[in-house]
């Protein structure tokens, strides 16, 4: 098989957005088979598209797209941000997700430390980030401990209680190996 991440296209971006949502939504079923809210409007994608130092690319496969990611980089710190990764639905379980984040860390170098964040009920995610890619869960939002980067409570179940997600830190070493393992 042939991998390569690539700068997302203009053109490809509806594409790349509705297969994004599609694999958001078979995770968030996989883990509770009544989910029938949408879990990854739109708009969150375009506000991610849209934020200072983002940058999308599309995962291919033999020439066949099978995902993609957004970050957010800082230039200036290096404290980059992945915003969103996604394997298509009916690809996933072969190893794309590492690809996709080995391309990652690979294009960004200079990266001191990654974050991200998955929702506390999302096993896979939360196995996919500690045991795959090497995240440690630092921090756990709740209505006890509200994102302080949500100020206005966007982010919500359906019953009005804030979305509950764990957040993950990776510091990378000087030759962007994990903190430690050089």
């Amino acid at each position: 098989m042939t991998f390569e991440l690539i700068p997302l296209a203009k053109e490809r971006e509806t594409e790349f957005k509705r297969n994004m949502q599609e694999a958001f939504q078979y995770g968030a079923f996989a883990e509770n088979a009544e989910q029938q809210e949408e879990v990854l409007p739109e708009e969150h994608i375009d506000q991610s598209l849209a934020a200072k130092g983002s940058a999308a690319y599309e995962a291919l496969a033999d020439g066949l797209a099978v995902g993609g990611a957004v970050v957010v980089i800082d230039e200036q710190t290096q404290h980059n941000h992945l915003d969103f990764l996604f394997v298509k639905v009916g690809v996933q379980s072969r190893g794309l997700g590492q690809a996709i984040w080995k391309a990652l860390e690979d294009r960004y170098p200079a990266t001191k430390k990654w974050e991200t964040c998955t929702p506390y009920f999302d096993k896979r995610n939360i196995h996919f980030y500690i045991n795959k890619c090497g995240f440690h869960a630092v921090e756990f939002y709740s209505g006890y401990h509200p994102d302080p980067h949500d100020p206005d409570g966007e982010k919500q179940a359906d019953d009005g209680t804030p979305d509950e997600m764990f957040r993950f830190e990776k510091e990378m070493g000087p030759d962007c190996s994990p903190a430690g393992e050089q």
